[in-house]
């Protein structure tokens, strides 16, 4: 099927990830309870560190930023999924497939820079604490976060506009369980393999500048814990960078093994699987890891849930 006047009228069929067996309607219930459970969890730090004023430092205030790019995730891609399953329909349309890419790309790329924005935050508070108000303030946090919103955005419409600019002609099968662009170009009647190769580079340089400042940053910060002379603040440093590090571990092992392995090695189910990981069963952890780990967290939350206030 060519892009004629009727191209923007046609429906795509997403084979989904399960079947109907009782196997699969019990992972289907698990997976949906999993991505209820993030909705909540993301919800609630959102609205915690919102509402609690002894929260609102740069460290929380991109804390929330995270929680709000998790929450839009599980938003943009388990209510499909879950109404193709219970309805039985599998179709979506173009401008939902579109709908799909842009924010998928979008956020994933503006984690990836946030959570390098969150390990620059780190290593101002913990190796030159005198200067953070000015190294970090308000201003440039707020600054930090825009872009990384802006630089994800465009990285989405580039990818959008890139990928609907092919025809799609052979089987509108698309095997996976949303939008997601490495599914859908092996159904363009044109070669895309130079686009798939630019792809693949730009997922690399996302990724390495990120990760780049991540490793500078955490490096430093380890010589500085190192040479700690209380045992209190090297603990409390430790905690509040090994919980950040769990979820950059979480988050970027699961992308780079995603994009950045050679198309060849990609398989479907495994798509489909990492796929699930990162977008439904990162966002319901990032939260417990955060709030078990986190005193003034856990303290919110209580406060939050036990008196219905943060007074």
């Amino acid at each position: 099927m060519g892009w004629g006047n009727e191209s923007f009228h046609f429906e795509f069929i997403l084979l989904g990830i399960f079947d109907h067996s009782p196997t699969h309607t019990f992972l289907f219930s698990l997976v949906l309870a999993i991505s209820a459970v993030a909705f909540m969890e993301n919800t609630a730090m959102v609205l915690i560190i919102y509402l609690d004023p002894q929260l609102h430092t740069p460290m929380y205030f991109l804390l929330s930023q995270l929680s709000l790019m998790d929450l839009m995730l599980v938003c943009t891609t388990v209510p499909k999924m879950a109404f193709n399953y219970l309805s039985g329909r599998k179709f979506i349309s173009l401008e939902g497939c579109g709908t799909q890419i842009l924010f998928y790309v979008s956020l994933l790329g503006a984690e990836c820079f946030l959570l390098a924005v969150m390990a620059y935050d780190r290593y101002v508070a913990i190796c030159h604490p005198l200067r953070y108000t000015i190294l970090m303030n308000q201003k440039l946090c707020m600054l930090l976060t825009v872009a990384s919103w802006i630089l994800g955005s465009l990285d989405g419409i580039i990818v959008l506009a890139a990928a609907l600019s092919f025809p799609y002609c052979h089987s509108l099968e698309i095997h996976h369980f949303f939008c997601d662009v490495a599914a859908l170009l092996p159904l363009s009647c044109t070669d895309t393999s130079a686009f798939e190769r630019l792809l693949f580079i730009c997922c690399v340089v996302m990724l390495i500048l990120p990760v780049s400042v991540i490793i500078i940053s955490y490096s430093c910060v380890l010589q500085a814990v190192i040479h700690m002379g209380s045992g209190e603040s090297r603990h409390k440093s430790f905690t509040t960078c090994s919980s950040h590090l769990s979820v950059v571990g979480l988050y970027y092992g699961a992308v780079m093994f995603m994009y950045m392995r050679p198309a060849p090695n990609h398989t479907p189910n495994q798509n489909k699987m990492v796929s699930a990981f990162y977008t439904i069963l990162t966002p319901m952890l990032n939260p417990l890891i955060y709030s078990l780990r986190n005193k003034e967290v856990s303290r919110g939350l209580k406060k939050l849930w036990g008196k219905g206030n943060l007074t």
